[in-house]
């Protein structure tokens, strides 16, 4: 368990909590090696630099928009928050979570 990935997942959940729809068909994608840098948490930076957080939407953002196939998300897990992440990076917090339930298809909101 990493206290610090808990606060890096934490802290994606309090800029996005607004835009969360926990059951929500269109997402956004954060990037949670990028949080941790801004945190100032290199070594997660470094580790977790090609995982993302999935933040599921309450309406669709401006910008593009591509349909992905919801069994994308099989081993994804949901924190009470709503942001879900891949279960590699689940394994490592001491979060409160549960199977990430997503849509057939999904829509990634690209900015």
């Amino acid at each position: 368990m990493d206290k610090n990935l808990d606060q890096v997942i934490e802290w994606i959940s309090r800029i996005h909590k607004d835009h969360i729809d926990r059951t929500g068909r269109h997402y956004m994608e954060v990037s949670i090696g990028t949080a941790a840098g801004k945190l100032g948490f290199a070594d997660l930076a470094e580790k977790y630099q090609n995982a993302w957080a999935v933040v599921p939407l309450k309406k669709p953002m401006a910008g593009m928009k591509v349909r992905i196939d919801g069994r994308t998300f099989v081993n994804y897990a949901q924190f009470d928050s709503g942001v879900a992440v891949p279960g590699y990076v689940t394994g490592d917090t001491g979060l409160c979570h549960h199977p990430y339930e997503v849509q057939h298809s999904m829509v990634l909101n690209c900015a």
